[in-house]
């Protein structure tokens, strides 16, 4: 059964959502702000997200920034903001659709089963994720040979990951993984990488896969 997970601060909303999508098998929770949506991502996993933008603690494009940086499940944007720069902030922060309220059940759901068809192609590629003799499954969160990860570490693999080959600055790492305050920690970084490395690489002294580009970044080379 598909889980998703139900962004809005309007009760009645929620509540019509919630009938609407049960009634046609999915499984589903709320959440009215954008702190409480992120903590029950992380905690239920759910397969899509379908959010609103104007949340009362947490900006609808900031939620969209804290997921993707752990996980690429469909992310639906629901809005009042009928403006297309909302719009454009939202899609480059990783939204996968946009429907703008008041809306329509079945353009909802149309919108649901389209982005829900395109992810179940593409998570099929995150399964099987070899790093050295390691394998990692970023859909389940798990790695070969009973090998366990903490949440932070997880986190940061994750953006590593979905970017094979590609150099990811400092700057970006510690915002998606710790956040804005702390652009200037580089020493999480160091420390979380030799940890990643101590359990994911042959040679954790010379890693072949979890590479450092001095004063820039982290790459994964697959």
């Amino acid at each position: 059964m598909t889980k998703i997970l139900v962004v809005d601060d309007e009760p009645q909303l929620l509540r019509a959502l919630r009938i609407n999508l049960v009634a046609r098998h999915y499984d589903v929770e709320v959440a009215r702000d954008g702190g409480t949506a992120l903590r029950q991502a992380a905690g239920w996993h759910p397969d899509l997200v379908v959010l609103d933008l104007g949340l009362p603690d947490i900006d609808g494009v900031e939620v969209i920034h804290g997921l993707r940086g752990w996980t690429s499940i469909p992310i639906i944007v629901l809005s009042g903001r009928a403006g297309s720069a909302d719009m454009v902030d939202a899609l480059d922060a990783g939204a996968d659709d946009y429907v703008t309220k008041p809306f329509g059940i079945d353009e909802l759901l149309a919108r649901i089963r389209a982005v829900t068809r395109r992810a179940v192609a593409h998570e099929s590629e995150l399964a099987e994720i070899p790093v050295g003799d390691h394998m990692v499954d970023l859909v389940n969160m798990t790695v070969s040979d009973g090998i366990r990860l903490t949440p932070t570490e997880w986190h940061l693999l994750a953006v590593l990951l979905r970017n094979p080959g590609k150099l990811i600055s400092q700057r970006r790492l510690l915002t998606e993984v710790w956040g804005p305050n702390y652009l200037k920690e580089t020493n999480y970084l160091r420390q979380y990488m030799a940890q990643l490395r101590r359990k994911l690489e042959d040679d954790p002294a010379r890693p072949r896969h979890l590479l450092t580009e001095p004063g820039m970044g982290y790459r994964f080379q697959p």
